[in-house]
């Protein structure tokens, strides 16, 4: 189960101030659990490590199992956003780091990403892939005409086409879409794909524990009942009233600090299989967050490895920083330190000791020196990487942010301001009924 720890942070605020903010989180608390706060028609998420079907993931089993009938080896997820993010965090975190460079026989096909970028090279890379490998495709959206996903199915559709005619295609293509709506939708029942739906009530960057992300965590092999218990796990425990509540305390954290002008806030990890757990939070709190002028900006790193680039503007740089450090107290793998007879390195010292135990040490004498030099540092720990902890992880954080949007004064589930740029891009690509906006556009570059 998670642990938490506001230990780091004592020396920047008082007793009495977090006590307050413990308050206003569970006023916060209270509005997310009686849904009357804004944007609460968007709070399917909550009770989805409790409420899945068991169907579901059978389901998900029978795409998987047929595939594996086919020889598929290869599972383009075609998404963007949160349609992408959350499985990627989980089957990066949950992978064999080397998986792709092992000789050995996989029981799961390798799952890649594509859809949540727009890079001519991306794509064309993708392809040459594609034409080596017995391919089949998810594709995850709710309209179908989101620009990058769909122009990436589009080319993974006509591909898979081409090579094992219309028919076999419906048969290795999935929709991951609206139940009753949309471009995708109409295309899936025209082409008899299987479907997914993702409810109207579960935002993307809260879809983790929909079919979102079970199917792609299935899909390559991992134990989605194992993820939903650690998520059930937590939704209990983030349930309750009181000052003891893992979410209420974190979000009471944060916005204490960011009121005293702690602006920025960084998730560390020191084990480079949750890079991918910064990118999904950063997008879980910066679309949840940053509205109205307000908001924390979420960023990430991976130390050790970033403490050799971002440490020296962490320890000396401006001072609005806070850290969140995710602790993984075990090593699911054990490698200690060989003694070296002419110790040219001088590290002879660590002869015997585990390599995690000097990631554990490196981790303590950062948060120590990061303090030394004004940056308060929360700590969320598991016990160790897999299904179960993952689990728990994204519920948490999930429950945590929508506490701390409304103690923030904000609806944690809308994302008004991504449709600028996208209003832009159509102007400039030439889609039709934007031809006012790509004038005045072009008038403003100077074309």
């Amino acid at each position: 189960m998670i642990k938490t720890d506001f230990g780091g942070c004592t020396s920047f605020v008082k007793e009495t101030e977090y006590q307050e903010y413990l308050d206003k989180a569970l006023v916060a608390l209270d509005v997310l659990e009686n849904e009357t706060g804004a944007g609460n028609d968007f709070l399917g998420w909550k009770h989805l490590p409790t409420q899945t079907p068991e169907s579901l993931i059978e389901e998900c089993e029978a795409v998987r199992d047929s595939w594996k009938a086919k020889g598929v080896d290869l599972v383009v997820v075609i998404g963007i956003g949160g349609s992408y993010l959350g499985a990627k965090c989980a089957i990066e975190a949950l992978s064999h780091s080397f998986a792709r460079q092992l000789a050995s026989k996989k029981d799961a096909p390798e799952v890649v990403f594509a859809g949540h970028n727009l890079s001519e090279e991306y794509i064309a890379e993708l392809m040459d892939l594609m034409k080596e490998r017995n391919v089949a495709a998810v594709v995850i959206s709710k309209s179908g005409t989101t620009t990058e996903p769909a122009v990436a199915f589009r080319l993974v559709k006509q591909h898979i086409e081409s090579r094992y005619g219309a028919k076999e295609a419906a048969e290795r293509i999935v929709a991951v879409t609206d139940a009753h709506k949309g471009a995708l939708k109409s295309l899936s029942t025209q082409e008899g794909y299987k479907t997914f739906v993702i409810e109207d009530n579960v935002g993307g960057r809260f879809s983790v524990l929909t079919p979102v992300g079970i199917l792609p965590v299935v899909l390559a092999g991992f134990d989605m009942r194992t993820m939903l218990k650690g998520a059930a796990e937590m939704e209990e425990a983030t349930a309750v009233k009181g000052k003891d509540n893992p979410a209420v305390q974190y979000a009471a954290m944060r916005n204490l600090l960011y009121s005293k002008g702690k602006k920025v806030e960084i998730l560390v990890s020191y084990n480079p299989k949750l890079q991918y757990l910064g990118e999904w939070w950063k997008q879980l709190f910066g679309e949840s967050e940053g509205k109205d002028g307000k908001g924390i900006f979420p960023a990430s790193v991976s130390f050790t490895t970033d403490l050799h680039s971002m440490g020296q503007y962490i320890q000396d740089g401006e001072r609005m920083l806070m850290e969140t450090v995710v602790t993984v107290e075990k090593s699911n793998r054990s490698v200690t330190i060989s003694d070296d007879p002419q110790n040219l390195d001088g590290l002879n010292f660590l002869t015997g000791k585990h390599v995690e135990e000097c990631n554990a040490m490196a981790e303590l004498g950062t948060k120590l020196a990061h303090i030394d030099g004004g940056v308060p540092q929360l700590s969320v720990s598991i016990e160790k990487i897999d299904e179960y902890n993952l689990g728990a992880l994204f519920y948490f954080f999930e429950k945590s942010c929508g506490i701390s949007a409304y103690i923030l004064g904000v609806n944690p589930f809308n994302q008004p301001g991504v449709e600028a740029y996208k209003k832009n891009m159509f102007a400039l690509l030439n889609k039709p009924g934007y031809e006012t906006q790509t004038q005045a556009l072009h008038e403003r570059l100077g074309k």
